[in-house]
């Protein structure tokens, strides 16, 4: 699993970030692509990697601002183009259905896969069979959502010393045993699955947030995350202006990952204001209050391990 940032600057495209946009690769989970806030020139960030638009599952939008949107109808166009038919799942507030609708039509364009538009609310989003994903409100005048999604435990290793314990010798029987709760041997015997597996591998938990001022209660939503994904627009000494234009500073949000206890930090939509030498000062604002802290770039990628 793998965050892939393609736009991590804020309001309007710079020489250095372009606007909102990150993928969420999980290729080796489910072969897919999730894709987090389409800004303008994402189509353009793509080229320059090696992410595939065939592969988009699903799309989650965190809010209607231009620099977060201004990009999906394009994606979603060039996608029928280049080899998309699998169903896309776009998620996102109130009005995200209409600005789609509106701008497919008045474009004339047709797409060549399933398109689904779910309008959110907050909580349980959806479930599979390997994830929960979570809508929390945020603030920032628009509405505006953050999305925790929580990977599902998965079943721990067979231990083939305890299957020769019990007699049992290497074999198909093996995979029969970790694939079904009870299995029943030749001999008559039940082998229950708990008795011969080590313990489950514990799911990852990735919170990514929109704009938002800072929320001192969304700690319990984040909490323990092994990558918090939040907005750090202004330095420490902005935070007045933060709060008037509905952003947070880098040690607010290097607060709230403090108080949640999450494993990293990446903060992200920095301000065109700070270039060069004033991103480090960023970075060491933001680290003085919780050290493992990175600020994203364009094409940053960051690897999300499981825990042994």
């Amino acid at each position: 699993m793998e965050l892939f940032f393609l736009g991590t600057g804020s309001g309007v495209p710079s020489k250095e970030r372009n606007v909102s946009s990150l993928v969420l690769r999980m290729l080796e989970e489910r072969g897919t692509t999730w894709v987090f806030d389409c800004g303008e020139g994402t189509q353009q960030q793509i080229l320059n990697t090696n992410i595939r638009p065939r592969r988009i599952e699903a799309i989650f939008i965190t809010h209607l601002h231009g620099d977060h949107i201004y990009g999906l109808p394009g994606l979603l166009s060039s996608r029928s183009f280049q080899g998309g038919e699998t169903p896309v799942h776009v998620y996102g507030p109130p009005g995200l259905k209409e600005y789609i609708d509106v701008s497919l039509r008045i474009s004339g364009t047709h797409l060549r896969y399933p398109l689904h538009v779910e309008e959110v609310q907050e909580g349980l989003l959806f479930e599979d069979e390997q994830f929960f994903v979570e809508a929390v409100k945020l603030q920032h005048g628009l509405e505006s959502f953050g999305y925790i999604l929580k990977e599902k435990d998965k079943l721990g290793e067979l231990q083939p010393s305890k299957l020769k314990e019990l007699g049992i010798e290497p074999g198909p029987i093996y995979q029969s045993i970790k694939n079904q709760p009870y299995t029943q041997l030749e001999d008559g015997s039940i082998i229950d699955r708990n008795d011969v597996i080590g313990p489950p591998k514990k799911g990852r938990k990735i919170s990514i947030l929109g704009d938002t001022r800072y929320l001192p209660e969304l700690v319990e939503h984040v909490k323990g995350s092994d990558i918090l994904v939040h907005e750090g627009t202004f330095a420490s000494d902005a935070e007045e202006m933060a709060h008037d234009y509905y952003h947070s500073t880098v040690t607010q949000a290097a607060s709230l990952a403090k108080q949640a206890n999450v494993k990293q930090l990446i903060l992200s939509h920095i301000s065109s204001r700070y270039q060069g030498e004033s991103v480090n000062q960023l970075k060491v604002e933001a680290q003085s209050v919780f050290p493992n802290t990175t600020i994203a770039y364009d094409f940053y990628r960051h690897y999300i391990a499981r825990e042994n």
